[in-house]
């Protein structure tokens, strides 16, 4: 952040923001981030819950959605800049699913330098092959709702379901043409963010998310973020 001294960076709190593309291990990585760096802010969550409560944003945020259409940037900031300002983020907080646009990156960092937080990115990187290969082979029972994976959780009986016996059915989402296609949209949709906070001089850390029990990248992550107390501006870990 220009124009802040090092000891004021070392005081702040740290703010992890937490990209990682479908499949990367990103949900995971957030529940197992709160114990160390606060709490999970999602804009998605925020959102439902409005539509929950059947409030003015709400109402507004749902005819939006329904009519498959954004939330404004103003909406969605004002959401973080209220929740960010909670007790519960004083000592730290891990944003995950905003930023979502240049536009909300470059409100953030003025929030972020504002309020008194010390920001990080932490980019969950998979090769794509190996997420097209996990995904697409999840199977789902019709009956039963039961996911299987052809790799980590197969059903005893290729193709039928241990409960009920019912075939099992690829999702719609889950065939590879549509897991492909949501791999291009979050590139074209993340990458010029990424290198606007790199510009911008945000500590960025590229953290290999495949081939790894969950707590070991996790500990790559925690490894990593030590060197931002460090004074470091940029840096890569790719393990």
């Amino acid at each position: 952040m220009t124009g802040t001294t090092t000891n004021s960076i070392a005081a702040a709190a740290p703010a992890l923001i937490l990209f990682g593309s479908p499949g990367s291990g990103k949900g995971t990585q957030a529940k197992l981030l709160r114990e160390s760096f606060g709490p999970h802010i999602s804009t998605g969550d925020m959102l439902r819950t409005h539509i929950s409560a059947g409030d003015d944003l709400g109402q507004s945020a749902e005819t939006l959605i329904k009519a498959g259409k954004l939330v404004p940037d103003e909406v969605v900031n004002e959401l973080v800049a209220e929740r960010i300002l909670e007790p519960d983020c004083k000592d730290g907080l891990i944003l995950d699913g905003y930023p979502r646009t240049v536009k909300q990156a470059e409100v953030l960092l003025k929030m972020m330098q504002r309020d008194r937080f010390r920001p990080a990115v932490v980019h969950l990187v998979v090769d794509y092959d190996k997420i097209v290969a996990r995904l697409s082979g999840r199977r789902q029972c019709p009956v039963c709702g039961t996911i299987y994976s052809s790799t980590s959780n197969p059903p005893k009986i290729a193709g039928k379901c241990d409960r009920d016996g019912s075939a099992l059915e690829t999702r719609e989402d889950d065939k590879e043409s549509v897991i492909r296609e949501r791999l291009r949209e979050y590139d074209s949709q993340t990458l010029p963010i990424l290198d606007f906070f790199q510009k911008s001089g945000v500590s960025m850390f590229e953290i290999n998310g495949g081939e790894d029990t969950p707590q070991r990248i996790l500990e790559r992550i925690r490894v990593a973020l030590a060197t931002v107390n460090g004074g470091a501006s940029q840096a890569s870990v790719r393990s």
